[in-house]
């Protein structure tokens, strides 16, 4: 069975896919499957996760990077190839081009996490900070390009590219025959179409299921365009799926076989990463989160078993800090009040034992005593505070009123 790409290549195959799995032995992993309690009785089926956030360089794009650089001329090997990425592609280009003997120069922006800048390095890339944004790193990759005559690795519109990943939806169904649906996070839509050409050849019945971010959600308008449609602006932290615009390879393929795309907030893709690290014990970046975000925005809205790929770990510490305190806000676990009280010796202590009482952890605490607002006799304290969710936020204020606190916010 073949599927249809646009431009000068030939239509991509399953064919393509099993001798990219073959080309991959023992270069890739083959990443475990592992099973969600949590997520099962949300969704009331089995929920399985893919996780190729424990890929080597902490995601699937090695797959596609190895294919791709393996399929080299001797000549356009000589000469090198380059890339463009702010961390996932980068890495990948980065690790295969030094498995194949392949001298690699990968552009960065200049704002790219410190360590997604020393993994491509260490890999073995020679790195060059350019760019704040990646259309401009991009630009300076296809000059360099250009100028040199390096071959360009794009992120993911090329056969190559697809069919590496695509090796995703073959591991799927060795590994969990029984599937009826697959999640997965769409970007620039490499990894999602190569899953899908894998999963609609063998199993048709198989549903695929793709999740933007919302404010990078470039597929939506695309499909209802029926051609690629460019976003004006995109801005999410979810910046391995950050893409403003479809391939032009990999559209027509996610237009004919991923079966819906959904998007998910800000707000969901923090709170699916919070609970990838507390219920499954997994580091993954929000990108990697996605598919986990749409299952918790929708959870009866999908036919089980569900597979949903993590396809990636490389989250920047700063960012991941931000990140699980924006989970802990969205999940109602964070609660923040001012009230006022009266300025007496021992009436700190008394608010603070009152909420011991409420089992609420208090993060940080600000007591103001002079303040024109204030009157004479009057103390304003500000609060954080640490809770077991939104039913336990009602109960600390219940039980704050009670005591006799006006809560201001």
């Amino acid at each position: 069975m073949s599927f249809r790409t646009s431009g000068p290549h030939p239509p991509l195959i399953l064919d393509d896919i099993r001798g990219a799995q073959k080309m991959l032995s023992g270069v890739a992993r083959t990443t475990g499957m592992e099973g969600s309690r949590h997520l099962s009785s949300l969704v009331g089926a089995p929920v399985h996760f893919k996780c190729e956030n424990l890929q080597r360089t902490g995601s699937f794009k090695l797959r596609g990077a190895y294919v791709r650089i393996s399929g080299l001329s001797p000549v356009e090997r000589a000469a090198g190839v380059v890339a463009a990425s702010a961390g996932n592609h980068a890495q990948g280009v980065a690790l295969a081009s030094s498995l194949l003997g392949v001298r690699s120069t990968v552009f960065m922006p200049v704002g790219a996490p410190l360590p997604k800048v020393a993994a491509t390095r260490e890999y073995g890339a020679e790195v060059r900070l350019q760019g704040q944004v990646v259309d401009e790193t991009l630009a300076a990759a296809q000059e360099y390009a250009e100028e040199t005559g390096a071959v360009f690795i794009h992120p993911f519109d090329h056969p190559d590219i697809i069919a590496g990943q695509g090796t995703v939806g073959l591991e799927i169904l060795e590994q969990c025959p029984e599937v009826r649906t697959v999640v997965v996070g769409i970007g620039g839509g490499g990894l999602a179409a190569g899953i899908a050409v894998a999963v609609k050849a063998l199993r048709p019945d198989v549903k695929v299921v793709g999740v933007q971010a919302a404010g990078a959600a470039a597929f939506p308008p695309s499909l209802s365009a029926g051609h690629p449609v460019a976003l004006d602006a995109v801005q999410t932290m979810a910046d391995g799926i950050k893409v403003g615009r479809p391939g032009d390879l990999t559209f027509p393929l996610v237009q004919e076989l991923v079966d819906e795309v959904r998007t998910v907030t800000e707000d969901e893709l923090s709170s699916a990463l919070l609970l990838c690290l507390e219920r499954a014990k997994m580091v993954v970046e929000p990108a990697g989160a996605s598919p986990v975000a749409a299952l918790l925005s929708d959870p009866k809205g999908f036919r089980g078993p569900v597979v949903a790929v993590l396809s990636g770990g490389n989250v920047d510490p700063l960012l991941m800090q931000r990140v699980l305190t924006h989970g802990m806000v969205a999940a109602g676990r964070y609660l923040s009040l001012r009230l006022r009280l009266t300025d007496r010796p021992g009436a700190l202590a008394a608010l603070l034992a009152t909420l011991s009482l409420a089992d609420a952890n208090v993060l940080d605490i600000s007591h103001v005593r002079t303040d024109p607002r204030l009157g004479l006799t009057e103390a304003e304290v500000e609060l954080h505070l640490e809770t077991k969710g939104p039913e336990h936020c009602d109960e600390v204020a219940s039980a704050l009123r009670s005591a006799g606190y006006l809560i201001r916010v």
